[in-house]
């Protein structure tokens, strides 16, 4: 039960850090929150800082998910790690070191599923990218992966736990979205490539 508990703890710990704070701030001095959506997310950064830091913002929050499934694995089984991935999907939308704000939890999710289920990962993957490729929403494009996630896990007859895991991802996807969806509805959402410029 203390691993258990230590590591659903560093799990959460490790989700907090934002990169896109990091990158923002120590690479660009300014502070991400500032400018564009005032997200501290990788679409955020592409929008306001472009496509360079942006990718490296994505790599690094799926890398935070994935490691720390595949720690967790490591350390105590497929049970921990479903837990852990998410906490360190908790731990990035809900950072202790932002006041419990954070990001919308996409790359940071797609990392851990990644090192849960890579089979249902990848057609995730290519549904989101249809979807921004065909609509270039990249929140409409977020949130249909996110749903489907659960739906690809029960298709390919996964385990309840696993089904469990993909609704509780997809809720916090969705809710995390809610003010896209929002705008997605009043025809208002920015599409990928509009710009938000730092004054």
């Amino acid at each position: 039960m203390g691993r258990y508990i230590i590591s659903l703890i560093a799990s959460y710990f490790i989700g907090s850090i934002s990169t896109a704070y990091l990158v923002s701030k120590k690479i660009y001095q300014i502070d991400i929150r500032q400018y564009g959506s005032k997200n501290p997310g990788s679409t955020n950064v592409l929008r306001v800082l472009g496509a360079k830091p942006a990718a490296v913002v994505f790599a690094l929050d799926l890398l935070k998910g994935l490691l720390v499934v595949l720690l967790a694995r490591y350390i105590g089984g497929e049970n921990l790690a479903l837990l852990c991935g998410l906490a360190v999907v908790v731990g990035h939308d809900w950072s202790i070191f932002l006041k419990f704000n954070g990001g919308k939890g996409i790359a940071t999710s797609f990392g851990a599923v990644l090192g849960i289920a890579p089979t249902a990962a990848l057609w995730t993957l290519a549904a989101g990218v249809a979807v921004i490729a065909m609509f270039r929403y990249v929140s409409l494009g977020s949130i249909t992966g996110a749903v489907m996630f659960p739906l690809l896990l029960l298709f390919f007859d996964y385990p309840a736990k696993y089904i469990f895991f993909g609704l509780a991802l997809a809720a916090m996807a969705v809710w995390r979205h809610r003010s896209n969806i929002k705008r997605l509805v009043a025809g208002t959402e920015n599409r990928i490539g509009q710009k938000s410029r730092i004054s």
